[in-house]
């Protein structure tokens, strides 16, 4: 959540979602609270520019939204958008190793972040910085859940990144 909205509750989002509509029949968002993750249902999803609006129940003032800014808000694997082949949800991926074309591994899938126009996949090292990696087929040759792996290339010039 990027900030409140207003002095009722209302919660600013920047959606990372492919379908940003789908918070108009999403029925509850789980958001980390002091003893793990707290459910909230979806009273009402408003547009406004790059961003949704979320009124959430229980979330009735300025303070209790307060109280969860900053946190992340996530939905349940029943209510994600279904999968199409050859497609991850992000939360499988992360943790994976990832593997150079000579097949020695670099590192492990820190996080993977949407910049607008791809995606930028960040690699824990050890001993180095963290390796940014664009999302482009170029790069990223395959994310393979099942097998536990992610398969790379190394473009010229990213590791002095």
């Amino acid at each position: 959540m990027t900030n409140t909205h207003g002095l009722k509750g209302e919660i600013k989002v920047f959606p990372t979602t492919e379908d940003i509509r789908r918070f108009d029949v999403l029925p509850e968002v789980l958001i980390e609270g002091g003893d793990g993750l707290c459910s909230y249902a979806v009273e009402q999803a408003r547009y406004s520019k790059n961003l949704v609006i979320l009124k959430l129940a229980g979330i009735d003032s300025i303070e209790a939204a307060e109280a969860i800014k900053g946190k992340d808000l996530m939905v349940s694997r029943e209510n994600a958008i279904p999968l199409e082949e050859g497609e991850f949800y992000i939360a499988d991926a992360l943790g994976l190793p990832v593997f150079d074309e000579n097949g020695t591994q670099i590192g492990t899938l820190k996080e993977i972040f949407p910049t607008g126009a791809n995606d930028v996949y960040v690699v824990k090292r050890t001993g180095k910085k963290d390796l940014l990696l664009p999302g482009i087929p170029q790069c990223v040759k395959k994310v393979d859940v099942e097998a536990g792996r992610i398969d790379v290339v190394v473009l010229d010039g990213l590791e002095d990144l």
